[in-house]
C-alpha cells in the first residue's frame, strides 16, 4: 500500500481545508491535503456557492489570507481585457453584483486562485494534494490518531480492488464537509440537534435528534437567452416536486412565494423584478454582463441556491450509505425539477408561463454528470464534543443585549446571523439576530483525542450556533487557525490542549496568529446582525 508522511495531514480540501494547508505550509510544515472531489475549495468551488459574508468584510472581520484570496479573485477579473475600464478601476469590484455578497464570482475563478496559492507550496515540495480521495479507515492508538487510509475514487489496484493510500502525521485536521474523520477516529461528536436540556439554548429542540439537520442544496448555474429554447428533459420525479407543499410553506415548494426566514410570513420572490432586492436572478448572480464589453458576448449568469431547491426530505450525514445516496440523488432531482419548472411552468408577469430561454451552464460549476454542481452545498456536519462549545447564549443578541461572550483564548472572529434553513426533521427556518463573535480555541479541541483538530463546520458549536459559524470567512478562519495550531505544535513539540492550558504557550500561539494576520477580536463599536 502506498503511503505518505507529513507534519500535518489535512483530510478534506474545502474552504477550511485549503486555509489549513496554506497556514501550515507557510510556517514551514510539510502537508498532505486530500479532497473527495476533483475541485478543492468546497463552498467556493465544488459546491458553487458565492461567499456569504458580513457587511464589514471589506475592512475588518477576516484573516489576512482570506482578504488576499478575495483580492486575488478580483485581480483575475481585472486581468481580462474585455472587462469595462470603470469595472476594472472599481476597488471593490463585485463580478456578479449579486445582492447576497460583495464578491459574487464564478467557482472556476476561486479554484484558479486557490491552486495558485497552493501551487507555490506544491512546487517547493511542502504540499501534496490527493484529489478524488476519501477517508475510509483510521488507525488510532489510545487518544492519538496514527494514520488515515484514503480510498482513491478513480483507478483501482491490481485485481480490481480500490486503491488506498496511508497517510501518517503527528497532527490531523478534519476538514471534510461532513466531519467524516470523527466517527472513523472514534472522536466524541454530535450530529443534528441537541436537546434544550443539554445546551440551555432558547431555540434548541425539546429532544435530541441526530436526523434533525439543515437542508443541503445542489446548486446550478444558468444564463437567460430569451427567444431560445433550452428546456431540459422532464425529470422522473418532476410531478411529485411540482405538487409538493412543505408544512408551514405558503404554497408549493416550486413557487415564488416563500416563508420569510425571520417571521415565517409569506413573501414574494420573483425571478425577475424591477426592484433588485426582490429579484432571485440578481440574488446570487455571479456574472454581471453590464461589466463587460458588449462585443465580448458575455451574458448574465446566476447561481441557483434558493429556498426552492433546499433539500430537507432526508439527511445525507450519519445515515447508512444507501440512504445517503438516495437522498443525494433526490436532492439533485429536486434541483433539476426546479429548473424544468422555471423553464416550463413558472408564472411570468405577462400572464404566460415558463422561461425556456434559461440555459443550464454545467461548464461554470465543473461539468457534473447532470449539469449541476459537483457536490451538494452542506450547511451542517458532525461536530466535535469540545473543551468549549459555543452556545446560543454566547452570541445571540436577544440573549446577550450588551454584547457577545468574550473568549480569552480567541483564535479568530466571524459575523453572521444565526441562520438555520429548514431541517430534515420538518422544522422551518430559525433566523436569530447575533453579535459579531470570536472563535475560541477551546472549540477546536476535542474533549479526549489529542492530535485531531476540526477544520471547518465541525468545531465545537451546536446545531443552533452552527447557523452563524458556517459561512465562508469563518470556515476559512477555523481552518487557518487549526493549520497554524498544528504547525505551532510541531515546532514547539507541544500538544494542542497544552497550548490552551498554559498561559505562556497560549500567548505565544496567539502572537503567531496575529503576526500572520488573524484578527482575534472586533475593534470599535459593533452591532448585532
Amino acid at each position: 500500500m502506498p503511503g505518505f508522511r507529513a507534519d500535518v495531514a489535512v483530510v478534506g480540501g474545502g474552504v477550511g481545508g485549503c486555509a489549513a494547508a496554506l497556514a501550515a505550509a507557510d510556517l514551514g510544515c510539510t502537508v498532505v491535503l486530500s479532497e473527495e472531489t476533483a475541485w478543492e475549495g468546497g463552498q467556493f468551488t465544488s459546491q458553487a456557492v458565492p461567499p456569504d459574508e458580513h457587511p464589514w468584510i471589506e475592512t475588518t472581520g477576516c484573516t489576512a489570507r482570506y482578504r488576499a484570496f478575495r483580492e486575488a479573485v478580483r485581480a483575475r477579473y481585472r486581468a481580462r481585457p474585455d472587462l469595462r475600464p470603470e469595472a476594472r478601476a472599481d476597488l471593490r469590484l463585485n463580478p456578479g453584483n449579486g445582492s447576497v455578497s460583495r464578491l459574487c464570482h464564478e467557482p472556476a475563478v476561486a479554484l484558479a486562485v486557490l491552486r495558485d496559492l497552493l501551487g507555490e507550496h506544491e512546487r517547493a515540495g511542502r504540499v501534496r494534494i490527493l484529489r478524488r480521495h476519501r477517508p475510509v479507515e483510521a488507525l488510532v492508538q489510545a487518544d492519538r490518531v496514527r494514520a488515515v487510509l484514503l480510498e482513491a475514487l478513480t483507478g483501482t489496484a491490481p485485481g480490481g480492488a480500490a486503491a488506498t493510500v496511508e497517510i501518517e502525521a503527528p497532527f490531523f485536521v478534519d476538514a471534510t464537509e461532513l466531519g467524516d474523520l470523527l466517527p472513523l477516529c472514534g472522536v466524541e461528536h454530535v450530529l443534528g440537534a441537541e436537546a434544550a436540556a443539554e445546551t440551555g439554548e432558547p431555540h434548541a429542540a425539546a429532544a435530541a435528534d441526530p436526523r434533525d439537520q439543515q437542508a443541503c442544496t445542489v446548486c446550478f448555474a444558468v444564463e437567460h437567452r430569451p427567444g431560445e429554447d433550452h428546456t431540459i428533459a422532464r425529470p422522473e420525479t418532476y410531478a411529485a416536486w411540482r405538487d409538493f407543499r412543505p408544512p408551514g410553506w405558503p404554497g408549493p415548494l416550486l413557487g415564488f412565494s416563500v416563508p420569510d426566514p425571520r417571521t415565517l410570513e409569506p413573501v414574494a420572490r420573483p425571478l425577475f423584478a424591477d426592484v433588485p432586492a426582490f429579484s432571485l436572478w440578481r440574488y446570487r448572480r455571479i456574472v454581471d454582463a453590464a461589466l463587460w464589453d458588449p462585443a465580448s458576448g458575455v451574458r448574465d449568469v446566476t447561481l441557483v441556491n434558493w429556498p426552492q431547491n433546499d433539500y430537507f426530505a432526508g439527511p445525507i450525514c450519519g445515515v447508512p450509505p444507501d440512504e445517503a445516496a438516495r437522498n443525494l440523488a433526490a436532492a439533485r432531482a429536486l434541483s433539476l425539477s426546479l429548473l424544468h419548472w422555471l423553464q416550463t411552468e413558472a408564472p411570468r408577469p405577462d400572464g404566460g408561463a415558463g422561461h425556456p430561454g434559461l440555459r443550464l451552464r454545467p461548464d461554470v460549476v465543473g461539468a457534473g454528470p447532470d449539469g449541476l454542481a459537483l457536490a451538494p452545498y452542506v450547511r451542517e456536519s458532525r461536530r466535535i464534543r469540545a473543551v468549549r462549545t459555543v452556545v446560543e447564549q454566547d452570541v445571540s443578541s436577544a440573549a446577550r443585549p450588551k454584547g457577545p461572550e468574550r473568549f480569552a483564548d480567541s483564535v479568530g472572529v466571524g459575523a453572521y446571523r444565526i441562520d438555520l434553513h429548514p431541517s430534515t426533521a420538518g422544522r422551518n427556518y430559525i433566523d436569530i439576530g447575533a453579535w459579531p463573535f470570536q472563535i475560541p480555541l477551546g472549540a477546536l479541541l476535542p474533549v479526549r483525542v489529542t492530535n485531531l483538530l476540526p477544520g471547518c463546520k465541525n468545531l465545537g458549536v451546536t446545531h443552533i450556533t452552527g447557523g452563524c459559524y458556517r459561512l465562508h470567512p469563518t470556515e476559512w478562519n477555523v481552518g487557518e487557525s487549526a493549520g497554524t495550531l498544528a504547525a505551532f505544535c510541531v515546532r514547539r513539540r507541544a500538544a494542542p490542549h497544552q497550548v490552551r492550558a498554559r498561559a505562556g504557550l497560549l500567548d505565544e500561539f496567539q502572537s503567531v496568529l496575529v503576526r500572520s494576520g488573524v484578527q482575534l477580536d472586533w475593534l470599535g463599536d459593533i452591532r448585532p446582525l
